[in-house]
């Protein structure tokens, strides 16, 4: 219960009532009387906020379905803010002249069927239906006669301005007796609202707690309320959210810690209200897709101003699924820093995912099955989205990072938050935090600005890069919007400058490309042009080249692996291999295998084999051992598994007619790595590189659905591994937010310009891998470091 004259944060609260809100732009009706004999009256409301004077208004007339008014009655005086003037025949009954503003001697209501409100000759409200005759069924329960009592319905807050809409009195009046007048001239009727006059700050309220009950929906869905609460978030407006959050006063809440002491109040009228407002909301308690929320709002009244409340304190990860719910519609402060796990959605929703750490995909680091399932469950609940108090998708501008996103000021994966403040809020089957200030985040995972394994001369870097569609249409500027990749040419080449910038970063000698356009290997090809665009972009002494293996296409997939090179570094030896047998024949795009020899000393060689195993999407649903068996590896992981035992066994024949043992697998096998496609390459005397050398910052080159991991990867023959000096996944892209790629839709045109850079930074959405080899080096002590290194992370690790 409300206390009188309680106080918040020490500041003496007055019961003065200001009423903003849902009042209405002009005067309207709120009782209609057309009793027996001469006992006829009209009763007009005030609900503006403020005194109106009548000279202006007038009422008219209408008799047996005419469209011209039979009588006018010009009104005159003043109305109060919430009070009312009352219009009757000076024939009425005592009781109704008692309550009478203006008598009216022309015994208006008799046989009349249409009654209009006017200001300066504009219709505010309407009773009854221009141009048509009622007959004698004008009315509502219970007499549905044209001889009774109307009153207006308490969640009526403005007139009817429409004097051609059929009329239904029962979808805004009470209908009474006739002669039933004992409320003409009050705000009551039969103990209810009348008018949509609220009760009086101060007055007793509903309690939101009792609203929001300990359960996920409301035990008073469905009901009408008068709550009093602080304003904690205010985002009205159809860019916001349309509406604003009210919380109970710190004396108010019920101590119990299940039951949420917030709530969201859906108004769209544009209501003068400010966070730290004491307000009273009349409306009806609804369930929105799982949100408590009070809609329908009849009236909106600022008790105060200056408030305060103590915000909930919610701690990640959540102890379950239900522990969120306790904080709907609150303020909440989180103690503990928070990590951005995500901002895929930055661009689009202005969306970040936090958790507490970053969350890791569980068979990334733990074994399929039962394990991998039990982290996901935990992760499930380390998870909440900072969102930016908008429904408008494409904001513009983005707020995260204040003072907003650009090419230059970027909010990372692995960037953190400290006491994270806003509004918990419930949509789209998500929690989310509505932020009522700027959001600081620290950059704890700066940008790379080059690889973090420095290159040695001595050393042939291998690297591994996922293009992300590359396709250049006809390959002479025309040809967009193309299947895949850029939608224009302006599009490509923005995309393209972005690529080469990623390839000469990397510095690397031989590169396996992903998601190439599969369109051959003429001069207008993909893979050529690309190839021309780094060449126009090295410096003096630098020359790239691709492989050619004689083939049409590369398969029939629309996107294909490929591999380019420096020819100043390495030589393409044997020929270009590849095969489209097996796992190979469908699904899986067709392995790319060339051999390479070192132009510092041809003695020195390997054959590198590039790979784009099948995705985890578009599963079969024919209950085979390709559906999803439900332990964390998806669909289709039957087929990337036969592909890695397949590809061993084929490389084991050296297809390339280069008979040496140093054989590099490298690619998007699309599995993280501890699935069975990866326990499949060691199991054929393969070493997993970054699990044997790797930091932990080389755990991940994608991230989805908010966990990071790595499907990227890079598996040394026995006789090779020896001889790799470093391995690292270049955090160039996946870190990054989508909507600083290369697109320009969905973007304002100031947009297109402060949202792209031709740099490396999302280039595409995988993280390349780099892999440098120095041949011959010696096996003894790597080996040893190898070994020991695996021992530490297999047992002490995990």
């Amino acid at each position: 219960m409300k206390k009188l004259f309680s106080s918040i944060a020490g500041v003496a609260l007055s019961t003065l009532c200001i009423s903003v809100a849902s009042a209405s732009q002009d005067l309207y009706f709120s009782e209609y009387i057309e009793g027996s004999s001469f006992n006829k009256a009209l009763e007009i409301y005030n609900n503006t906020g403020a005194n109106v004077d009548l000279s202006d208004y007038s009422i008219e007339i209408y008799f047996n379905g005419n469209t011209s008014p039979s009588s006018t009655i010009t009104l005159s005086g003043n109305v109060a803010d919430k009070d009312v003037y009352v219009v009757a025949d000076d024939g009425s009954d005592p009781a109704i002249l008692a309550e009478t503003d203006l008598v009216s001697t022309s015994n208006f209501f008799n046989g009349d069927d249409t009654i209009l409100l006017l200001n300066n000759g504009q219709i505010i409200d309407v009773i009854g239906q221009l141009g048509v005759d009622p007959g004698s069924t004008f009315g509502t329960a219970p007499t549905a006669t044209q001889n009774q009592t109307l009153i207006r319905k308490s969640n009526v807050t403005d007139g009817d301005t429409n004097p051609d809409d059929p009329f239904d009195p029962a979808t805004e009046w009470d209908g009474f007796d006739i002669n039933s007048f004992d409320d003409l001239g009050s705000y009551s009727d039969d103990g209810g609202n009348n008018g949509g006059n609220a009760g009086m700050c101060r007055d007793p309220a509903t309690l939101i707690s009792s609203i929001q009950g300990v359960g996920s929906e409301s035990p008073l869905a469905g009901t009408t309320v008068e709550v009093e609460a602080v304003v904690v978030g205010d985002f009205q407006g159809s860019d916001g959210l349309n509406g604003f959050f009210l919380q109970e006063e710190d004396s108010d809440q019920d101590g119990n810690p299940f039951s949420s002491e917030g709530i969201f109040i859906f108004e769209t009228s544009g209501v003068d209200v400010t966070v730290g407002d004491l307000v009273r909301v009349s409306g009806g308690v609804t369930e929105y897709f799982g949100l408590t929320e009070i809609n329908n709002v009849t009236s909106v009244t600022v008790c105060s101003s200056g408030a305060s409340v103590t915000p909930a304190t919610p701690v990640l990860p959540a102890a379950n699924s239900e522990y969120l719910e306790q904080f709907e519609g609150m303020a909440v402060e989180f103690s503990q820093p928070l990590t951005v796990s995500e901002n895929y959605n930055l661009g689009r929703y202005g969306e970040l995912v936090l958790s507490s750490g970053r969350l890791i995909n569980p068979t990334n680091v733990v074994t399929p099955g039962a394990e991998a399932n039990a982290m996901q469950a935990a992760n499930n609940l380390n998870r909440i989205i900072l969102d930016d108090g908008q429904t408008a998708q494409n904001p513009d501008p983005i707020i995260h990072p204040v003072p907003g996103l650009s090419a230059f000021n970027t909010v990372r994966g692995g960037d953190t938050v400290e006491n994270l403040s806003g509004v918990m809020n419930y949509s789209f089957n998500e929690y989310r935090v509505q932020p009522i200030d700027a959001v600081v985040f620290t950059n704890s995972n700066p940008r790379p600005t080059a690889p973090a394994i420095e290159k040695d001369d001595a050393v042939i870097r291998v690297a591994s890069f996922n293009v992300l569609n590359f396709f250049n249409g006809n390959g002479l500027g025309g040809g967009f919007p193309t299947s895949r990749g850029a939608d224009s040419y302006s599009e490509f080449e923005r995309q393209k400058a972005k690529i080469i910038a990623a390839i000469t970063s990397m510095d690397a000698d031989i590169i396996g490309l992903m998601e190439i356009e599969n369109d051959g290997y003429s001069a207008n090809s993909a893979i050529a042009e690309l190839v021309a665009g780094l060449n126009a972009a090295a410096i003096a002494g630098t020359s790239y080249a691709f492989v050619d293996p004689a083939l049409s296409t590369l398969g029939t997939d629309e996107i294909a692996v490929g591999i380019i090179y420096r020819a100043d570094r390495v030589t393409p030896n044997g020929i270009a291999a590849t095969t489209n047998e097996g796992p190979f024949a469908d699904r899986n795009r067709q392995p790319l295998a060339q051999s390479f020899q070192s132009n510092a000393n041809s003695k020195k060689q390997l054959t590198v084999a590039v790979n784009h195993f099948k995705s985890k999407g578009s599963c079969p649903g024919d209950s085979s051992i390709n559906d999803d068996q439900g332990d964390g590896q998806g669909c289709w992981n039957a087929v990337r598994t036969e592909a890695s035992n397949f590809l061993a066994d084929w490389l084991a024949t050296y297809p390339t007619g280069v008979e040496d043992e140093d054989i590099l697998i490298i690619g998007d096998i699309n599995a993280y790595a501890k699935e069975d496609p990866l326990t499949a390459f060691v199991s054929k005397g393969y070493t997993d590189l970054i699990d044997a050398i790797g930091t932990e910052a080389d755990q991940y080159s994608y991230v989805f659905f908010g966990q990071a991991g790595r499907l990227d990867h890079a598996v040394a023959s026995a006789s090779l591994v020896g001889q790799v000096k470093a391995i690292s996944t270049y955090h160039i892209n996946t870190d990054e937010p989508r909507v600083l790629d290369y697109n320009e839709e969905f973007q304002s045109p100031a947009q297109v310009e402060s949202l792209y850079n031709a740099d490396a930074y999302r280039a595409s959405d995988h993280d390349p891998v780099l892999v440098d080899i120095k041949f011959g080096g010696s096996l003894g002590a790597t080996m040893l470091i190898f070994s020991l290194l695996g021992i530490y992370r297999r047992f002490i690790l995990k």
